[in-house]
């Protein structure tokens, strides 16, 4: 993952809970990089290590963790990093849902060594969508609802998320019902 993505991990840990404890996370990690640099591609496992730490330093399970680093990264760093690129994706929840599996394209032209996610989207009603994640990293899902939490959050409209099915259950792709 890009440094972009470690950076995110610091700053929300550092803004919550203080530089003490996102000093305990590097250590506790084992991560002996001095700073991140966000358009750097950078092993997967220290991300995975970093939240991990978080979880055990925070005394968090890991998908709360997750969630909350999912949405950070929607309504802090895609607002501050890509917001011409967030608006562009649409005037409300559902149109930035419905474009949602072109969004990467976007991104790619920024970072070309980027391995992103796809998405998908089906059962598009008024109230509700299903957004269909594929990837190759496992670990993720609980990420991915916090992205979709704080999509919610960012066009100020209350979500319900419901997971559809799963790799974890012998699946071959998560898919998460939206419905607000």
């Amino acid at each position: 993952m890009y440094g972009i993505v470690n950076k995110a991990i610091e700053d929300l840990v550092t803004s919550h809970f203080g530089a003490d404890k996102w000093n305990a996370v590097k250590e506790k990690s084992g991560v002996d990089v001095e700073f991140f640099i966000s358009n750097e591609p950078y092993n997967d496992d220290i991300t995975f290590k970093l939240a991990g730490a978080a979880s055990e330093v925070l005394d968090m399970p890991i998908g709360d963790v997750l969630i909350a680093f999912g949405e950070w990264w929607v309504l802090k760093t895609g607002k501050e990093k890509y917001g011409g690129l967030m608006e562009a994706g649409g005037a409300n929840l559902k149109e930035f849902l419905e474009n949602l599996p072109v969004f990467h394209n976007r991104i790619m032209l920024i970072y070309p060594k980027l391995t992103p996610p796809e998405f998908r989207v089906s059962h598009v009603s008024p109230n509700s969508i299903n957004v269909h994640y594929f990837s190759k990293r496992q670990g993720l899902q609980e990420f991915v609802r916090g992205l979709l939490s704080g999509l919610g959050k960012l066009y100020n409209t209350p979500v319900e998320i419901e997971l559809l099915q799963s790799r974890t259950a012998g699946d071959d792709h998560e898919i998460f019902k939206v419905s607000w």
